[in-house]
């Protein structure tokens, strides 16, 4: 038999067990604690390992066990590389360390991000599902010298979409290492968590997100902050009686009820302070209507409502944060599906302003949507209006997923969304709004406008782009197509494969910077 004394640890993540007879200590880890630190890539002028300064700290809380580790585990790391150890330290059996490239980085303009903030970002996020794998569950991360872009990288890369699988991976609490900005840490997390919530909307199935469940799930997010929220949720009639015939034609082939979501966050101490209005689209699945989409692929139109998602999230964002600015968000919600009362392929509808439009391709339902939702935009006299959308595959092929396609009528608003897009990585590029597109859905036999171009293989998104122009009289407005950046297989490493939920961070820094200015 073995008499057994226990000496807890203090921060409770060991236990010493002396044996009476044997007469020395076994040192038995919690192993449900772990730590990630940060180490600069290695410059040809100096032989040294240079870490972080909280990680430094660790080092010399351990009389330089970890660099010496370091030094003959392998090669320095590189840049978004990650390397393991077990046993230094009683309160983290398991320690990571993260390559953060070259320090110093800042802004590139070639590449239109802060350098530094996207190789935390993405350290960071290598580093922690590292030790999800281990089932690590709660993780202490180095701030890196900077608490918000670290929380970001931690928030983002641990979040996985596993609603409905039975076997899910290990819930991940993170914290930060060491000395650091706890308001910087804590904006990361809210950016993070606002960026997730669109992701969890785009990844749910559309059986699940349903117009009434997507506007039902916003209203709780925003519940907490009812003081200074109001929710609209407004039905058929409503949705009738304001005349969105386009909007209306769209829903109508499907049996789920459309919704007309409108929310209103007022920030601002001054209530007369004209508002930001964000626009959405909400189209919760997206089979193409009578114009069927094919089959293989379809199953991510359940996604269509991405721009609903982004604006929403980025609103209870600004909410969470406390902004001091008025904010109008508004997600026209409905299903596009084929059926006996569907739109038709030359279908004539009457939009809110008056304006017809000839449908010629029922796929092309998003612009439809978004025409009513933008002229009840003007209605609050709006400071700026903003609509993102899953509009056009051809967003998809001219850019890619390394940025959201932005087309403005005003300077002042790109400069803003540029400069935003640069702080979070999370790019934007400006595309053209010229004549040449707005000739080619003006250009109709039926109606004022076609819901397409009369060179429907070209230009695509320049003419869904050119379409929305016809429903805006605002002088800053931007549309973003966000098709391209909807979904993330390996392109952006801080991010899992799946629903990307693709501006929403831009979003919220935009609004944090015209809240702060005057």
């Amino acid at each position: 038999f073995f008499f057994l004394t226990f000496n807890l640890n203090a921060r409770l993540k060991c236990v010493q067990v002396r044996t009476k007879h044997v007469g020395f200590y076994l040192t038995v880890y919690d192993m449900s604690f772990g730590l990630v630190l940060g180490v600069y890539e290695k410059q040809p002028d100096n032989e040294g390992i240079r870490l972080t300064e909280a990680a430094a700290a660790f080092d010399s809380s351990i009389s330089g066990k970890l660099s010496g580790m370091l030094t003959i585990s392998g090669p320095p790391l590189k840049k978004g590389k990650s390397r393991i150890f077990y046993g230094l330290h009683q309160d983290f059996p398991s320690v990571v360390v993260v390559g953060l490239g070259k320090s110093g980085t800042g802004v590139c303009g070639k590449e239109n991000w802060d350098n530094c903030k996207e190789s935390i970002r993405a350290a960071v996020s290598v580093g922690c599902r590292q030790l999800q794998d281990l089932e690590v569950a709660h993780v202490e991360v180095d701030p890196c010298g900077d608490g918000q872009s670290a929380a970001e990288g931690a928030v983002l890369g641990l979040f996985e979409y596993d609603e409905f699988k039975t076997k899910k991976k290990v819930r991940v609490t993170t914290q930060p290492y060491g000395s650091v900005d706890s308001a910087a840490w804590q904006k990361g997390v809210l950016y993070g968590d606002g960026q997730n919530l669109a992701r969890r909307l785009m990844e749910a199935p559309a059986n699940h997100i349903t117009p009434t469940a997507f506007a039902n799930t916003i209203e709780q997010k925003l519940s907490p902050f009812a003081h200074k929220v109001a929710v609209h949720k407004r039905r058929q009639s409503w949705i009738e009686s304001e005349q969105m015939g386009a909007f209306l034609s769209v829903s109508k082939g499907s049996e789920e009820p459309p919704v007309f979501l409108e929310l209103h966050y007022k920030g601002s101490l001054d209530s007369a302070q004209p508002p930001l209005v964000l626009v959405g689209k909400g189209i919760t699945f997206d089979s193409g209507g009578i114009s069927l989409k094919p089959s293989s692929g379809m199953d991510a139109m359940r996604a269509d409502m991405g721009g609903a998602a982004t604006v929403c999230s980025a609103l209870v964002t600004a909410a969470a944060l406390k902004l001091p600015i008025n904010i109008i968000g508004l997600a026209p919600l409905c299903e596009n599906m084929p059926s006996g009362k569907a739109n038709k392929p030359g279908d004539v509808v009457r939009a809110k302003n008056g304006k017809t439009i000839q449908v010629d391709n029922t796929d092309a339902e998003g612009r439809l949507i978004l025409a009513d939702a933008l002229c009840y935009a003007h209605s609050f006299k709006p400071r700026a209006i903003i609509n993102a959308a899953t509009l056009t595959g051809a967003m998809d092929v001219a850019l890619g997923s390394a940025a959201a396609g932005v087309f403005t009528n005003s300077d002042w608003l790109w400069e803003r969304l540029q400069k935003a897009s640069i702080v979070t990585g999370d790019r934007v590029w400006r595309m053209p709004l010229f004549q040449h597109y707005t000739k080619q859905i003006t250009e109709s036999a039926l109606a004022d406008l076609n819901n397409v171009g009369k060179c429907s293989r070209s230009g695509g998104a320049c003419t869904a782009a050119a379409f929305l122009r016809e429903f805006v009289t605002a002088d800053h407005w931007a549309h973003l197509d966000i098709a391209g950046v909807m979904t993330n297989k390996d392109e952006i490493p801080y991010l899992r494969k799946g629903m990307s939920g693709r501006p929403t961070r831009t979003l919220v820094e935009f609004i944090a910077g015209l809240a702060s200015e005057p």
